[in-house]
């Protein structure tokens, strides 16, 4: 998978999920074949589609796109 279908698939993926997702669900909802992300991709997204994982329930971390201004 290169990163660009990984962007669009997880960009996707929160768009229908305004809450928010964990990585293992989105993982598994969209059937991604990384145990865990790959580090420099997750930086890449925070700086292109606005990516930002903040504290869920126990030591999981939500995974959201900041809601665009204006």
């Amino acid at each position: 998978m290169r990163y660009t279908e990984f962007r669009d698939i997880v960009r996707a993926a929160l768009g229908r999920n305004r809450n928010g997702l964990t990585w293992i669900e989105l993982r598994d909802r969209c059937d991604l074949p990384y145990d865990r992300p790959c580090p420099s991709w997750v930086a890449q997204l925070e700086v292109e589609i606005g990516l930002e994982r903040v504290k869920g329930e126990g030591r999981a971390l939500v995974w959201k796109v900041k809601p665009s201004k204006g």
